[in-house]
């Protein structure tokens, strides 16, 4: 992260630096080079980016990780089931659909690996209770990867935390 020092003001970002130089009526380009700002007497600097917004971007991350996980296909029964939003209203409305039949109907389900199964309502609860057990297995990853992040003290050490789901 650069930070550009001008008549005793600090800048952390181009725009508010050009900003500045205007009101002294010197325009810059935004593609201006360092060395053509060390010029106009301006002190250019590589700072390291504050530790928060390294966590801030990490945790981020992370939550992004645990999201796309929670709706990847579940295995159940030997097949993969999509849950994203579009298939849990179609298990939902299976689940009721079924127990309106009663008791040991079935129907014909494609699954993700694009195969039929046969399934009764239990088992599409089934399927629901492992997208449960997974889902609570990435939290309890999410919270345990973000209270590292918190924890951490280097901003490399940031970086190496990984959910370990």
């Amino acid at each position: 992260m650069k930070t550009y020092t001008y008549k005793a003001n600090s800048y952390d970002n181009l725009y508010d630096l050009a900003e500045a130089l205007a009101h002294d009526g010197t325009f810059i380009p935004r593609t201006i080079s360092d060395t053509d700002l060390e010029q106009l007497g301006v002190n250019v600097a590589e700072t390291e980016e504050p530790i928060e917004n390294i966590r801030t971007r990490k945790i981020f991350e992370l939550k992004r990780q645990r999201d796309a996980a929670e709706v990847e296909p579940v295995e159940y029964g030997g097949h993969l089931y999509d849950y994203d939003s579009k298939a849990r209203d179609r298990i939902n409305a299976a689940i009721i659909a079924l127990d309106v039949q009663g008791e040991g109907a079935k129907i014909s389900w494609t699954t993700a690996d694009n195969e039929d199964a046969v399934v009764t309502a239990a088992d599409l609860r089934m399927i629901i209770a492992s997208v449960a057990a997974r889902s609570n297995k990435l939290h309890t990853a999410y919270r345990t990867a973000k209270a590292r992040v918190e924890a951490a003290v280097t901003a490399d050490e940031v970086r190496a935390v990984a959910m370990n789901n």
